[in-house]
């Protein structure tokens, strides 16, 4: 039976009233009711990551692209690792985390910047991010080739390494408590990264392996994510970003029947048909998303919308 016309309108668009010394959680409830758009999918996503947490059964993945680790973000990032059970991102996520793991200085920029002044000048442009090539790819490269020396020279070397355990050895060797790869390292949480050989990290490994006895096992992970979609009747995931880390979290998935808990955040269009764009609706079709799981698309950009979320999370 449809829903009758008192029930569709029984909730009111209230005001939100602004209050010296107003905490966070006082604003998301406010939030809850002031009928505002992308907002209201916010206060909806949050709802289901704190379900999702204290979901006992529900094995939960957190996916991101690499571009965000170069924003103060990737402090939001690693401390909300302990609150998932596996990571799935992109081959520059390492770049990045490593690089600024020893030092790299990334700066403030513009979006407007003039690109050709900047080259001449020895620095990259990430949006409205700046990186002095020598931040980046030499910091990336030194910090690089003395962890995996190490490695190498261990007693426990194997010669042949999948990504997650190649990446939890770089964790726990890494310093910096502020790092991605550390923290999933102390939590224990495996990092999944399908495009490891696109970037930096990537190149250096495949330096690497030309002159050492090393070998990259990319199977070994798909196979681990077979498992993990066998194994646990109830998955959840935050995915921020489409690509690769989003479509291995839907794709695996969609052999126990799809996820039970999903939250997207996004800021692309769904009307070019990329998976980006594409809302947690079109994954319901193709049987990656239960049709009664709890999820919502979260239309915005992640550097606003992240903090505000999983500081919500942080009060559970």
């Amino acid at each position: 039976m449809g829903q009758s016309k008192e029930s569709i309108l029984k909730k009111p668009v209230k005001d939100i009233r602004l209050k010296k010394g107003m905490r966070v959680s006082d604003l998301i409830s406010a939030m809850d009711s002031i009928g505002g758009f992308s907002a209201q999918h916010m206060v909806k996503g949050i709802k289901i990551l704190k379900s999702m947490i204290r979901d006992k059964d529900s094995f939960n993945f957190l996916s991101f692209p690499a571009d965000i680790v170069s924003t103060g973000i990737r402090g939001i990032l690693a401390s909300s690792v302990k609150y998932f059970d596996a990571i799935i991102t992109t081959g520059g996520t390492l770049d990045h985390d490593l690089a600024r793991s020893i030092g790299g200085k990334y700066s403030l920029g513009s979006f407007n910047a003039d690109d050709s002044k900047l080259y001449k000048m020895g620095i990259y442009r990430l949006g409205n991010v700046f990186i002095e090539n020598r931040e980046y790819g030499q910091k990336l490269e030194d910090s690089f080739t003395a962890i995996m020396n190490d490695i190498y020279t261990s007693k426990d070397y194997k010669k042949e390494y999948s990504a997650s355990e190649l990446i939890y050895e770089f964790g726990r060797r890494v310093k910096d408590p502020g790092s991605i790869i550390r923290q999933a390292y102390l939590n224990n949480v495996p990092i999944f990264n399908p495009g490891i050989l696109d970037g930096a990290f990537g190149t250096q490994l495949s330096i690497f392996a030309q002159d050492h006895d090393f070998k990259l096992n990319l199977i070994r992970d798909e196979l681990k994510l077979s498992d993990i979609s066998f194994d646990n009747k109830v998955t959840g995931a935050l995915m921020i970003g489409g690509g690769i880390s989003k479509h291995h979290v839907i794709w695996w998935n969609q052999f126990k029947g799809g996820l039970d808990y999903a939250v997207y955040i996004t800021t692309a269009t769904q009307f070019d048909g990329s998976l980006s764009g594409a809302r947690l609706t079109e994954a319901v079709s193709w049987g990656k998303i239960k049709a009664n799981a709890d999820y919502t698309t979260i239309d915005g950009d992640a550097t606003i919308i992240l903090p505000v979320m999983m500081s919500a999370i942080d009060m559970v």
